[in-house]
């Protein structure tokens, strides 16, 4: 029997916008995932929660955001579990939905020894890193091997190479950010050409991102 091939991509997507979707859409096509999960963290452990958006209207954009999409779906695991959404709790949750390929930026590669269980991340899921648009990332800097050394990883791989290696893909980006979006927002700007039309006008509906708002 085939194993399904996917994806799981977390974030506090807040608010989603075309950067996240066309880097899930890109890494989906060039790992030939069957599905690829995104995952919104209701307590996100590294960022503060004062001024982030209700977990339950951060998915509900991911759902509006995807809808449709033939392999891209909005997963809401981490709003059902209690406490911090650390990534390791969600991939054991994931066991045996398939071979589970785990998308990340390249600063949270570089960054990934401070996580929960970093070791267990890399055994559960295989480590797909998307370097930042317009930035410079080299898997075979000290700070790369680093972490590759002290996950006990082998070099990074080539986007259809079998094995445990790490996958390196250059996905389409864009210079979006969602800090910015939320300060658009504040200031009453537009957001059109930013994020999908069906997630903007949530926005503005619920009124988020407003100034003073809750």
């Amino acid at each position: 029997m085939t194993v399904s091939r996917v994806g799981v991509f977390g974030g506090s997507f807040d608010p989603i916008h075309f950067g996240h979707l066309l880097a899930a859409d890109d890494v989906a096509e060039a790992l030939d995932l069957d599905r690829m999960l995104l995952v919104p963290a209701a307590v996100p452990p590294h960022k503060p929660m004062a001024d982030m958006a209700p977990a339950a209207d951060r998915f509900a954009m991911v759902a509006l955001a995807v809808a449709g999409h033939p392999r891209l779906a909005a997963c809401d695991l981490e709003l059902r579990r209690p406490g911090p959404s650390y990534t390791v709790d969600t991939l054991r949750a994931l066991e045996g939905e398939g071979d589970l390929h785990l998308l990340m930026g390249s600063e949270t590669f570089l960054d990934l020894l401070t996580w929960r269980e970093p070791r267990e991340v890399a055994r559960r899921a295989r480590l797909v890193v998307v370097p930042r648009a317009g930035g410079a990332f080299d898997p075979d800097a000290p700070a790369a091997q680093k972490v590759l050394a002290a996950l006990d990883l082998p070099a990074f791989a080539a986007p259809r190479d079998a094995g445990r290696g790490p996958v390196l893909v250059h996905a389409l980006s864009l210079p979006i950010s969602a800090s910015e979006l939320r300060r658009r927002c504040r200031a009453g700007r537009s957001l059109h050409f930013r994020l999908p039309a069906p997630v903007a006008a949530y926005i503005h509906e619920h009124g988020l991102y407003r100034r003073g708002a809750a």
